[in-house]
């Protein structure tokens, strides 16, 4: 499997689907009120220049943004390394 690699030496592809690392990242568990458990290694999808018309969030928050599947959508600095996604068995 590859390697991480750091956001700041290269980042994805626009729209590409990745593994991204997220230190301490908190998921809220449903229907349990403030519980939750840390886990770090989720999927995300990379969105290239996702604040570029609205400069006020893009210095804030980043240029770039990370779009999670169901309710995990991060802000572009949440994430420190990405690995791209291994293809299935077969392929």
């Amino acid at each position: 499997m590859s390697e991480w690699i750091e956001i700041e030496k290269q980042l994805p592809s626009n729209d590409q689907r990745v593994i991204a690392f997220i230190p301490n990242n908190k998921v809220y568990l449903p229907g349990i009120e403030m519980k939750f458990e840390i886990r770090e290694v989720i999927i995300l999808h990379f969105r290239k220049n996702f604040y570029e018309g609205n400069e006020e969030k893009s210095k804030k928050y980043g240029i770039h943004f990370w779009s999670g599947e169901g309710n995990s959508n991060h802000f572009f600095n949440d994430v420190t390394h990405w690995k791209a996604i291994p293809e299935g068995p077969g392929k």
